[in-house]
């Protein structure tokens, strides 16, 4: 292939017309700075010779700039929306509000869902709570939202997340802190704070949430909603921007469990390859019609051991929590306890898989390498120039994670990483053997109540704290795959306590089944 000077445009094969190359070459320095930085000692010549190959196969990467990528599809008009005035997003908790209308009928007709602004909506603005990302949108709707609209519902806005999604509390988002309808000067939890919040004060029926270390428990929790993460690929992640595929997962957020079978019978469901974190023989049920036609009676409920009592534990949180598991019985469920010891340990496990969130989201745009499915090639770049530009509209906690994700990546390669995903088929293992005991696990979503807002004068390190501290229970089972769901148990001193429910692989209606009943009987002892 002959080769071509940098400022040349390559001529189209199929237009008698000459477009600017997508990459250029490379000049000589940058080749022998590379080279230098990877610790080859190459002579003159073959320095020469690299940068001559390496240019044509450039010239092979512009070739097929003239071929269209296939693009998610956006099947429903719409008008961009506003962004809302602070009189009416008293929380903060709206990012972006739109109306846009899907079919005329459908199980979701005439519910208002609202979308959490990590996941793509076509012609709407799209920051995932962070500065530098602000001015991007996207041309495609992201799976979950072509299904939502296909169900007949109306999609009310994007909320507020935390910056890049990487907080437990919702103190880091770029547009300000999102307050707990239950106290303002309190956290909502994260990182799908927003989508809680319009859950919970009925500005919307539903929303999409996303959790990769507990991100739609938690707000869930400390709202006093329900919010599930489904098993491990049951909802297709395609066209959100993701913190690390291993751990990704997209989940309804509702005020009630039938809601919440009603939301997941919509969002799951295979997405033909396109998303890699789904098996293609997924089968999904009629979750409703299960949860209509069964009962908790006979449920076996393990109370875990290693969920309750841990250092920040607030007392009075365990005993509620362990107050509403041991109320089952009177409905026919079977308590005992049982132990992971394990469980302890999966924050720590989680934390040293953390050099994959960085990889995938500073280093390669939140869409990944190296899996079979699709990629939003517009998040990488709005990502890529994110990063060149703005580097410090990162939170304190993505620059933490990169400084740290860096740094393990030059000096010991993936062997971190590696160690920990490989402990990961301990901790799943762990889980599984328990689980063949029980039916559900049962524990605090959050071992206490909602903390403060970060304030300004907090410190560097009460910062950190703030933003993770939540997470002790609800890590486990995005690196294991189980699915979770949080609901409601009660109040304690006017603040909601979230009791997590956690079951078999692919058994999403059995923890509906086991939440139902706890919701049950906390609306009957509230309307005694």
């Amino acid at each position: 292939m002959a080769n071509k000077s940098d400022s040349a445009c390559a001529k189209s094969s199929e237009e008698e017309v000459f477009v600017c190359p997508s990459v250029r070459h490379p000049t000589h320095k940058q080749i022998k700075e590379i080279a230098n930085d990877l610790g080859f000692d190459l002579e003159e010549e073959s320095l020469q010779t690299f940068k001559k190959t390496i240019s044509e196969h450039v010239d092979a990467i512009n070739a097929i700039e003239c071929l269209v990528e296939p693009r998610l599809p956006t099947k429903y008009p719409r008008l961009p929306g506003y962004r809302p005035e602070q009189k009416d997003n008293p929380f903060n908790a709206w990012y972006w509000r739109c109306d846009i209308k899907g079919a005329d009928n459908g199980k979701l007709s005439g519910k208002r869902v609202a979308v959490k602004d990590n996941v793509a909506l076509a012609g709407v603005p799209m920051m995932n709570g962070c500065h530098a990302l602000e001015g991007y949108t996207p041309d495609f709707d992201a799976t979950v939202v072509t299904r939502v609209l296909d169900a007949g519902g109306t999609i009310v806005g994007k909320t507020v997340c935390e910056n890049l999604c990487f907080s437990g509390g919702s103190s880091t988002a770029a547009k300000g802190p999102v307050q707990n309808p239950h106290d303002t000067g309190r956290s909502t939890g994260g990182s799908s704070s927003g989508s809680a919040v319009v859950v919970s004060v009925g500005e919307a029926d539903m929303a999409i949430g996303g959790d990769q270390g507990g991100s739609v428990r938690l707000p869930a929790s400390w709202t006093g909603i329900v919010g599930l993460k489904p098993t491990y690929g049951l909802v297709p992640y395609t066209g959100a921007m993701g913190i690390e595929m291993a751990v990704d997962h997209l989940g309804p957020m509702t005020r009630t469990v039938h809601d919440c079978a009603l939301f997941l019978e919509v969002l799951a469901g295979y997405d033909n390859g396109m998303d890699p974190r789904q098996h293609p023989h997924i089968k999904v049920p009629e979750y409703t019609e299960e949860l209509l036609s069964s009962s908790a009676h006979g449920l076996k409920i393990g109370i875990l051991k290693e969920g309750f009592a841990s250092p920040k534990a607030n007392p009075a949180v365990d005993s509620l929590v362990k107050k509403s598991i041991e109320a089952l019985t009177s409905v026919g469920c079977i308590v005992k306890d049982v132990s992971i010891p394990i469980h302890v340990q999966s924050p720590l496990i989680w934390g040293a898989t953390a050099q994959g969130c960085y990889e995938n989201m500073i280093r390669f745009g939140g869409i990944g390498m190296g899996h079979i499915g699709y990629y939003p090639t517009s998040f990488g770049i709005a990502s890529k120039k994110m990063i060149a530009s703005r580097p410090n509209d990162l939170s304190e906690t993505v620059k933490m994670f990169s400084v740290e994700g860096e740094y393990l990546h030059r000096y010991y390669g993936n062997q971190v990483y590696a160690r920990a995903r490989n402990l990961v088929f301990n901790l799943r293992q762990a889980y599984d053997r328990a689980l063949e005991e029980v039916d559900v696990l049962a524990m605090p979503t959050i071992p206490f109540t909602a903390s403060e807002l970060i304030h300004k004068d907090d410190s560097l390190s009460g910062y950190f704290t703030k933003c993770m501290e939540m997470t002790s229970n609800t890590m486990a089972t995005n690196l294991t795959g189980h699915p979770a769901i949080s609901v409601n148990a009660g109040l304690l001193d006017g603040l909601p306590v979230g009791l997590m429910l956690v079951g078999r692989h692919f058994e999403d209606t059995t923890v509906l089944r086991a939440a139902q009943a706890v919701e049950t009987m906390r609306e009957a002892a509230i309307a005694k």
